[in-house]
Order: C-alpha cells, then sequence, then structure tokens
C-alpha cells in the first residue's frame, strides 16, 4: 500500500493504508452484554452517568419517598414507641404517586430514547436477541423500582430492631411486605414498560402511564368506597379490586397485614384471585414487550 501523501498517478487507482485494524478481542457473550445492558440501564433510571439535569427528578422522587420513613423512624426511636407508626405494606400504599410518577418518569428513558433516536437497531444486530434487549430493560426498570420500594422498608425494620420491638414478628411483617412490594414492582415495570416501547415521545409515555394507573385506581376506589358503605355490596368492591396494580396491593396488604383497607379479599379464594390477577397481568405485559421488540426487529 502506497502513503496517503503520494500523489495518485493518472488514470490509476490506488490504495491507502489509513492504519485501520479489525477488533481482534474477545468477543463477548449475549448474556454478558444483556448484563451489561441491566447494569446500564438501572443506573440510567437514576440519571448516573447522565446529565446532572437527569438525576433531580428520580433522586427527589426517591429522597421524598424515603423522608417519611426517616421521620417516622425518628419519632419513633425518639420516643421509645412499642410500635412502627406505620405499617411495612402500607407505606408503599402512602406514597405510590411518588412511585407512580417515578416509574412513568423513567420508563421512557430506557424503552422510548432508542425507538426514538433509532438506536434501537444497533442493539438488535446480531449476536443480542430482541427478547432478551426487552428482557434487559425491563429488569432494569423492575430493579430501580423495587429500590423505591425495598429501601423504606429496610429504614422501618433497621428502627424496629433498634427500639427492641419482637425481632421475630417484625421479621415476618417485614418479610410479607417485601413479597408485595415485588408483586407491585412486577405490574408496575410491565404496564410503564409496555406504554413506553410503543411511544417515541417521553412526554406521551409519561402521560399515558400516569393516567392510566390514577384513572384505573381512582375509579376502583370510587367502587370500593360505595361498595364499603353498604353491607350487600362488597363482593363488588373485591372484583372492582381486581382492576388495578394499586387495588390488588391494597387488597393484598388488608388480607396478609392487617391494613384497614376498604372491601379487601374475604376468602382464601379471592386472596389467590387477587395474586393471580397480579402475576397475571405482569406476565402478560412482559410477554406483550418481547412481541414488541420482536416485531421491532423484523421491521
Amino acid at each position: 500500500m502506497t502513503d496517503p501523501s503520494t500523489p495518485t498517478p493518472e488514470g490509476r487507482s490506488v490504495i491507502h493504508d489509513l492504519g485501520y485494524r479489525p477488533y481482534t478481542g474477545t468477543r463477548m457473550p449475549p448474556a454478558t452484554i444483556a448484563r451489561a445492558l441491566v447494569v446500564t440501564g438501572f443506573r440510567n433510571a437514576f440519571g448516573l452517568g447522565r446529565s446532572g439535569r437527569s438525576k433531580i427528578l428520580p433522586f427527589v422522587l426517591l429522597a421524598l419517598n424515603l423522608l417519611p420513613a426517616v421521620i417516622v423512624g425518628g419519632v419513633a426511636a425518639f420516643a421509645s414507641l412499642d410500635e412502627l407508626p406505620i405499617g411495612y405494606a402500607e407505606y408503599a400504599s402512602t406514597t405510590q404517586v411518588l412511585l407512580g410518577i417515578f416509574v412513568a418518569s423513567q420508563a421512557p428513558v430506557l424503552f422510548s430514547r432508542d425507538l426514538r433516536h433509532g438506536t434501537i437497531a444497533l442493539y438488535l444486530a446480531r449476536p443480542l436477541r430482541s427478547g432478551a434487549y426487552a428482557l434487559a430493560r425491563w429488569a432494569s426498570l423492575l430493579a430501580a423500582t423495587l429500590v423505591f420500594l425495598v429501601l423504606p422498608i429496610v429504614i422501618l425494620y433497621a428502627v424496629a430492631l433498634l427500639i427492641e420491638l419482637d425481632v421475630s414478628d417484625q421479621t415476618r411483617e417485614a418479610a410479607k411486605a417485601l413479597g408485595l412490594a415485588v408483586l407491585l414492582a412486577l405490574s408496575l415495570a410491565g404496564i410503564a414498560g409496555l406504554i413506553a416501547s410503543w411511544s417515541t415521545r417521553r412526554g406521551f409515555a409519561v402521560v399515558a402511564t400516569i393516567a392510566l394507573l390514577v384513572i384505573a385506581n381512582g375509579v376502583v376506589t370510587v367502587i370500593q368506597g360505595i361498595s364499603s358503605e353498604s353491607s350487600g355490596s362488597t363482593r363488588v368492591g373485591e372484583v372492582a379490586g381486581l382492576f388495578s396494580p394499586y387495588s390488588l396491593y391494597r387488597g393484598l396488604i388488608g388480607a396478609w397485614a392487617g391494613a384497614d383497607t376498604p372491601t379487601p379479599p374475604s376468602s382464601t379464594g379471592m386472596e389467590l384471585a387477587y395474586v393471580a390477577v397480579f402475576v397475571g397481568l405482569s406476565a402478560a405485559c412482559l410477554v406483550a414487550l418481547v412481541a414488541r421488540y420482536r416485531r421491532e426487529a423484523t421491521s
């Protein structure tokens, strides 16, 4: 090959050596790529590795979500209370607005941006399959949502041990809360991820997710409130609770954690129905999410 600075003789073709070399390093398997996507997506959900402005909303929401737990813990420790002012499982129900905003605002960061900028074509190139990409992004959103739900439980549990409440009772209640938190996180991550995967505009995905969660929860809450006032209509409220992730959560904390919630499931069969709908909703959203990216890969 010739030096690029050498003049090219007229009428002749010359190949110049520009110094490019092929990649000779180790090529990572799809599992390693997927793990890297999960870690990167989790960091991006909290704005880590992005601009300073991107960190403001997730960390403000997280701080506001943790603030009541810190205050409650401080009061309980200072006053030496013989029980926590709020139950582990009830906590997420009181901060559900913050949780909904967090999930709705961060799902487009993981799903919509790649579609909008066209970089999804690079991710879906071999060797990473479209299903693996969808699962990795969903796992990132799920992990971020669990951080939002689990940290307050950990703080309250630490306070309970600090003020020397019964360890076995507190561990049992905290374990119930963790199980319910997983069910809620699965459903919210599935719904928000699926909506964001169909929108290239972040604003639309955020509004659509919040509207769906708020409207569904609002309608169910009204129906349950009316049915709880009428002794013969409690079954209507129990059935209505099947139509919103938040009402499913409230129903199960009423049945399993003894929380004061309207029309919780009153039988074992109804409790199993709540769990089945929770799991079924999460699975259906995940299947639809994988199908969405398979379609994107073939388009």
